[in-house]
């Protein structure tokens, strides 16, 4: 049984709502951050960086929500979180999950600091490109590719979710209200949030 190591009001929301639309049986590690649970030598012994959420599957550890999206996706084919290789949404299953972290984050960390920086040298560009690029897609919807949702989906909804309704970082846009309604209609996303608010352990 796959354990998660999570912390209430932190990232782990990503990997919480991951878990619970495989529908398994998964192990929740309450790793308080509010206390330094993530320096204990138990912990960093699974993740160095100090970081939740972190994963642990038998002798296999790992980090980073994207990529803990990408291995549990990939390991309960299933739960059809994503298209099969060779798929022809393959590849925009890949960019859209890791557009998540690579683009969406910065440009909420970029906004929220004020930073100003030169869009070629910023790997994610500029934070209104980000934006207008993630609308864009969205407004063809219902999921950001199409009709099927994939963990790129719980990747994106969660930093959107964060960004735009719990700490309001980022200005809301009609097409992200209508994405993150019918992400937050999800049981999967409802049950995630009662863990990450600390409603439940």
């Amino acid at each position: 049984m796959m354990k998660l190591y999570w912390s209430p009001r932190s990232r782990s929301f990503t990997a919480l709502w991951l878990m619970e639309e495989t529908g398994v049986a998964y192990e929740r590690v309450l790793t308080d951050i509010t206390i330094g649970a993530q320096r204990t030598l138990e912990f960093l012994a699974v993740n160095p960086m100090g970081k939740v959420p972190a994963l642990q599957d038998g002798d296999a550890t790992m980090a980073e929500a994207a990529a803990i999206c990408a291995y549990v996706a990939e390991r309960y084919p299933d739960a059809k979180l994503a298209p099969e290789l060779g798929d022809s949404h393959r590849a925009k299953y890949l960019y859209w999950l890791f557009f998540a972290p690579g683009c969406i984050e910065p440009a909420i960390a970029q906004i929220a600091t004020k930073m100003e920086l030169n869009p070629v040298a910023a790997g994610w560009g500029d934070a209104q490109r980000v934006f207008d690029v993630l609308e864009a897609a969205l407004d063809e919807g219902p999921w950001i590719l199409g009709a099927q949702f994939s963990a790129a989906d719980i990747a994106i909804g969660s930093g959107l979710n964060f960004a735009v309704r719990n700490f309001k970082m980022v200005p809301s846009r009609p097409a992200f209200e209508r994405y993150l309604d019918r992400c937050s209609a999800r049981p999967a996303f409802q049950r995630a949030m009662e863990f990450a608010s600390g409603e439940k352990t």
